[in-house]
């Protein structure tokens, strides 16, 4: 069963020797990111992908934690999850270098920005976060599957909470529909992050895979150009009083990649650190669920390489 206490998580003493394990993780340029990526990389997995769309910055985050981590065996690779084209050309890359992939955390994200759709006419944020998720995931799965204990960590957050009774409008992801404010965009993305992680296991019970909330965490989503005056007002009146700092913020992405399979239950919600509430609201609504399920089946076919 899943601890419902909250465990004390050391990443120098708690994450095991990753020897010989292959780990992928997006958004790896800044924040949480790369802070997964500092602290793995610690413990020697034998490939760390560290992905990110600006080849400048990704570089420059690889370039930093080989720095504090002499001799670590870690990569930029490429990946703008926006474009579906991106996307299959860096799970190809990933394809063709390794016959395993061992954690996979999905970590990359937009809150609130300004409106604008990804290259396949998806919401930014929804496309981003939700979609180019799904499918990195879906062409990653023949790896995943053929790897013994693989497991996969989805960045949600406590913001499906705080999603209204429209729940998911899916007659306007792929579109710039006013009548959805940048900040509900994003808290649609979250809704679909959750719920897609448990739907997720249903249909694939031999992999493991949770999301998990980090908690409010002093990252660049809250410096970015804001989208509407609700993010605004998000970034300097509520966030500063707070927000944590990304060490302490991390700790619950990592327990959930690196923490004994037994701890976890696949396709349940972890909060930080390492605690799984009973479900309460849109977690119950399976006819949601499955609903997310089928649109992003479709949406998917034929994205294949």
């Amino acid at each position: 069963m899943a601890t419902t206490q909250k465990p004390g998580f050391n990443p120098s003493a708690d994450i095991p020797s990753l020897a010989g394990k292959v780990i992928l993780i997006t958004g790896a340029n800044s924040g949480l990111g790369k802070q997964s990526s500092l602290e793995l990389a610690k413990h020697g997995p034998a490939q760390l992908w560290m992905a990110a769309r600006s080849p400048e910055k990704g570089v420059e985050a690889v370039a930093d934690v080989k720095n504090k981590v002499p001799g670590a065996a870690v990569a930029f690779l490429e990946l703008d999850l926006s474009s579906f084209d991106s996307i299959k050309c860096a799970a190809k890359t990933v394809l063709d270098s390794t016959q395993r992939l061992d954690i996979l955390m999905l970590n990359a994200g937009l809150m609130g920005c300004p409106p604008k759709l990804t290259a396949e006419g998806y919401e930014i944020q929804m496309g981003t976060n939700h979609m180019g998720h799904a499918l990195l995931l879906e062409l990653l799965l023949p790896l995943l599957e053929r790897t013994s204990g693989a497991r996969v960590v989805s960045m949600a957050s406590s913001a499906w909470k705080h999603a209204g009774p429209e729940k998911i409008q899916f007659d306007t992801l792929k579109s710039l529909d006013r009548r959805v404010g940048p900040v509900q965009r994003y808290i649609q993305s979250k809704v679909a992050n959750t719920l897609y992680a448990t739907e997720f296991a249903a249909h694939h019970p031999g992999l493991l895979i949770v999301s998990i909330n980090p908690g409010e965490v002093d990252t660049n989503l809250f410096t970015r150009e804001p989208g509407d005056e609700v993010m605004r007002s998000l970034q300097t009146d509520v966030v500063p009083k707070v927000v944590r700092p990304v060490e302490e913020g991390v700790l619950n992405q990592l327990w959930a990649a690196t923490a004994p399979s037994e701890k976890l239950v696949s396709g349940l919600h972890y909060e930080p650190v390492g605690v799984h509430h009973k479900p309460e609201g849109l977690r119950l609504d399976t006819e949601l669920a499955a609903k997310l399920w089928e649109w992003t089946e479709k949406e998917l076919e034929g994205q294949r390489i």
